[in-house]
């Protein structure tokens, strides 16, 4: 199973690629199957059953999911759009379009709200399916530690007190109606005006999606003995007016000091659990004393976590001079 879940995911992978690359003629299930080795029925059958519905259906998500991000923040024509992600009329753009998010592409134009996007699904995760790492080899840079303000802005989020880490919180809200992984991240992908959104399509990859935990005494103590509440959400403006999604709730973050532990791009397969070692090491051994900070356990005061292998792993903790 292991390897038809990494066969998958390189499937996957090259749905995305040829999608942003407007390369129709290999987003077929010919050319995809060819390229695993096995037949089209085979293949077919085995998206099935690791993603989780058909490929077809999987395509079209994807395209609109593009599509909407286009129509959203594009100048490009309605029409234009249809056509760049392989509809045949404007008319048939606007059914599959409304069908998907209630509304025709006009309109969300002219007023954009959180909608629900097919995020890019991961079948393959070393971690997530208990492989750990392929074997240890050296990180090139080391911790950076530094100190930052972060201006007064919005943070837009679910929470969770009861959670203990990102595999845990997610299993626990997908217990919650309309607070699951997919429902969450794709409403967040919608979202205009991201302060992080670098335009990726993973939840935690430059899409603008963060994990973050809250000072709060009704949350379950962590590792540092603070209670705090997990929360997945992203940072907006701290003007943004858009509309908040029903489970969701959207927080004033006003202007702090933080400190920052952070390692550059590492390989997620060879180096995830080495480089999550030594920056939580840093964050145990830093002196704050010697720095002339404390860490600030005030309720209300927010901890970021930057998670993205090809730019970097970083902890963003307030502190109280």
């Amino acid at each position: 199973m292991y390897e038809w879940e990494r066969r998958i995911q390189t499937m996957v992978d090259q749905i995305d690629q040829s999608i942003q690359a407007g390369d129709d003629e290999s987003l077929t299930l010919q050319v995809l199957a060819d390229r695993l080795g096995y037949s089209e029925f085979h293949t077919t059958r085995k998206f099935k059953e690791i993603a989780g519905m058909s490929f077809r259906e999987y395509l079209r998500q994807r395209k609109l999911a593009f599509a909407l991000k286009e129509v959203r923040d594009g100048t490009k024509s309605i029409l234009e759009i249809a056509l760049d992600y392989g509809f045949s009329s404007h008319e048939a753009f606007t059914r599959a379009f409304k069908k998907a998010y209630g509304v025709p592409p006009g309109e969300y134009r002219n007023s954009p709200r959180p909608v629900v996007l097919r995020t890019k699904i991961t079948p393959f995760d070393r971690y997530f399916l208990g492989l750990g790492e392929i074997g240890m080899i050296k990180s090139d840079s080391g911790i950076k530690v530094y100190f930052i303000t972060i201006p007064a802005h919005k943070f837009l989020c679910v929470k969770n007190a009861e959670s203990n880490g990102y595999w845990d919180f997610w299993q626990k809200q997908s217990k919650v109606l309309g607070q699951d992984y997919e429902t969450v991240c794709g409403l967040l992908d919608s979202v205009k005006g991201k302060l992080d959104d670098r335009g990726g399509s993973e939840a935690n990859c430059g899409s603008g999606q963060i994990m973050a935990y809250l000072n709060d005494l009704a949350g379950r103590l962590c590792d540092w003995g603070i209670p705090r509440v997990e929360c997945w959400g992203a940072r907006l403006p701290a003007g943004y007016r858009g509309a908040v999604p029903p489970g969701m709730t959207l927080m004033d973050i006003p202007e702090g000091e933080y400190v920052v532990f952070e390692h550059g791009p590492f390989d997620y397969e060879q180096e995830n659990r080495t480089v999550e070692g030594k920056i939580e090491q840093a964050m145990r051994e830093f002196d704050y004393g010697a720095a002339g900070c404390k860490l600030d356990t005030t309720p209300g005061r927010i901890m970021y976590f930057y998670y993205d292998p090809s730019q970097y792993f970083k902890y963003i903790r307030p502190i109280a001079r």
